[in-house]
């Protein structure tokens, strides 16, 4: 089937272009030039791309350099790009022009054919909006697209991961609660080490992920601080001196999010330090969840030959062999989204090391394609994490059951004996299989006084002051 054509041209000449599409002849070389991956921008970032559009128009107008009619046009067709009406017209594959330069083109085709069209006009007809003159005014691919992949990756942080860490936090410490009075073997080197709560472990994994949260609080204050009115070089050029300012101010009230003009255009724009920068906490996080996993992964193994002292949800069957094997496929996810966001750190870090050049960096589209994408991969692997495993996990009795049995319950009565004559006491409680109460008692030390120190529930405390439970 031939799929009807029309002739449209830039600066390079005339291009066949499909009849009913609203890109251009710039847009339809790129998609002949980067035949890559199939990959294309996110949702989030197209949304980016259609609120800057719509904020440059309107801040064009009241400054006086378009008129009420063309920006009334331009402002309409970019928020109908922003909510997602025009996504089809953005078919440009994430490996193209290291700027993004093909993607801004193809935004101000889109939008200046939409707005034509919204004026009376049609599709590639003389043109009564133009995409460089009217829809990019006082704008540059240079400074546009850094200023969409921050603001793309902010809102994402904002809207989606910093809720699901939350939930995530808040399940982490129900949790905490709830095992709070459960003393266990706490473990370091993977050895047995002195007791500890059930629900300390989990206090601690709650605090990680509050640490989590507050990092990625300080990452969105450099992120809403963007390029935008830096043009081509960062100097400006082309644009009116209080285009930026009054922009920026007009996406903060359409995102709802601080945005704020950079201090310092050169540096925004000549790298991609924020983003780096960024992706580190997002690197962090990853790092924080799957320690945490990893943990619960390894308490709940068994359930009869490993540690078994929690039990996960069993979510669904484990094998195709085995009947009644239970796997924990949840953090298995969860591990798994990790593995990649941490691949993407790499990506990330590259393409602020080895894409900065001058003026310019110019691996930005991998950059912000990889950042959302490890937003994404993070707040619905722990919203996921947080639903379908930590809300159910319970407590077994394999967490308490050995415990009078442990050899390092002698550090107790080190205090009282020293630590040398604890450590032969542990070393005999091992080879022998009996308590240290057990053989404490045969050195001498009474009823009352083991009874005092080695109470389990008192071992936990020292240093804590109660903080976390009852």
């Amino acid at each position: 089937m031939t799929t009807k054509t029309r002739i449209e041209r830039d600066s390079m000449g005339e291009v066949d272009v499909p009849e009913d599409a609203y890109y251009g002849a710039s847009t339809m070389r790129a998609v002949q030039n980067f035949p890559i991956s199939g990959i294309r921008f996110p949702r989030r970032f197209i949304r980016a791309l259609g609120l800057i559009k719509k904020a440059a128009a309107e801040i064009n107008l009241e400054l006086g350099l378009l008129e009420p009619g063309i920006a009334g046009a331009i402002a309409e067709a970019a928020a109908e790009v922003a909510d997602g009406k025009l996504d089809a017209e953005f078919p440009l594959d994430i490996y193209q022009t290291g700027s993004g330069t093909s993607t801004n083109t193809n935004a101000n085709e889109v939008i200046a054919n939409r707005a034509g069209e919204l004026l009376g006009g049609s599709r590639g007809s003389e043109r009564k909006v133009h995409p460089n003159d009217h829809v990019n005014r006082c704008q540059s691919s240079n400074d546009v697209i850094p200023t969409a992949i921050q603001l793309a990756a902010a809102a994402a942080i904002s809207e989606d991961l910093l809720p699901a860490l939350q939930g995530l936090e808040e399940a982490l410490a129900a949790k905490s609660k709830e095992f709070w009075t459960v003393v266990k073997t706490g473990r370091t080197h993977l050895q047995d080490a002195t007791p500890i709560r059930l629900g300390q472990e989990f206090l601690g994994y709650a605090g990680q992920v509050k640490a989590s949260r507050r990092r990625l609080a300080g990452a969105l204050e450099e992120l809403l601080s963007v390029p935008l009115g830096g043009t081509a070089v960062g100097t400006g050029i082309n644009a009116h001196p209080e285009f930026a300012a009054r922009a920026c101010s007009r996406l903060a009230e359409s995102t709802g999010l601080p945005v704020k003009e950079t201090a310092d255009h050169f540096w925004a724009q000549a790298t991609l330090d924020s983003l780096v920068s960024a992706h580190g906490v997002l690197r962090t996080t990853a790092t924080s969840l799957w320690k945490i996993g990893s943990d619960i992964r390894l308490m709940g193994c068994g359930p009869v030959a490993g540690i078994g002292e929690i039990a996960l949800p069993a979510v669904q069957p484990g094998s195709s062999i085995m009947p009644g094997k239970v796997n924990p496929v949840i953090v298995e996810s969860l591990t798994m989204a990790i593995a990649r966001v941490l691949g993407n750190d790499l990506t990330v870090t590259i393409c602020g090391q080895s894409g900065s050049f001058f003026e310019l960096n110019v691996m930005m589209p991998v950059a912000g394609y990889a950042t959302l994408e490890s937003i994404s991969l993070l707040a619905a692997s722990a919203a996921n994490f947080a639903r379908r495993c930590v809300s159910g996990i319970e407590v077994t009795e394999r967490a308490t059951h050995l415990l009078e049995k442990q050899p390092m319950l002698a550090t107790a009565l080190t205090p009282k004996i020293g630590y040398d004559e604890s450590a032969k006491l542990a070393e005999e409680a091992l080879k022998s299989g009996r308590t240290v109460r057990e053989l404490a008692r045969e050195q001498g030390l009474k009823d009352g006084e083991l009874d005092e120190l080695l109470d389990l529930q008192k071992m936990t405390e020292p240093g804590l002051g109660g903080v976390g439970g009852g």
